[in-house]
């Protein structure tokens, strides 16, 4: 579920940068999982985190947030998703092929959120 606080001051800002970048998002979490990985997560932060790896700067495409591939186990091993909230990430989890992960990292809000890759 979406959190309510993210509707208005995150969501304008959030949808203006996805539109540019969903296409790199969804072949990054196709790869991702073909690599062997489960789960998936898109860290995103207006200033560098140590998350993921980088895979889109803000300055490159002139977006407001930086973009992390990550996948729930860094997740779990950084201790951001407890061992025993595993199981209902996974059961909160949308499918990868129409929803992307994002963890939302700014200085008052931090959440995971499913935002739908556009259709095509």
């Amino acid at each position: 579920m979406n959190d309510p606080e993210l509707n208005g001051k995150y969501l304008g800002t959030i949808s203006q940068d996805f539109i540019k970048v969903a296409d790199t998002l969804k072949e990054a979490s196709y790869q991702i999982r073909k690599s062997g990985f489960s789960y998936p997560v898109f860290a995103i932060s207006k200033t560098e985190i140590p998350i993921g790896q980088l895979l889109i700067g803000k300055f490159e495409l002139h977006l407001d947030w930086n973009y992390y591939a990550s996948y729930l186990d860094e997740f779990v091993q950084r201790e951001l998703v407890a061992q025993d909230k595993q199981e209902d990430f996974v059961n909160a989890y949308k499918d990868p092929d129409e929803f992307c992960c994002l963890f939302v990292v700014d200085e008052d809000f931090t959440n995971f959120v499913f935002i739908p890759y556009p259709e095509d």
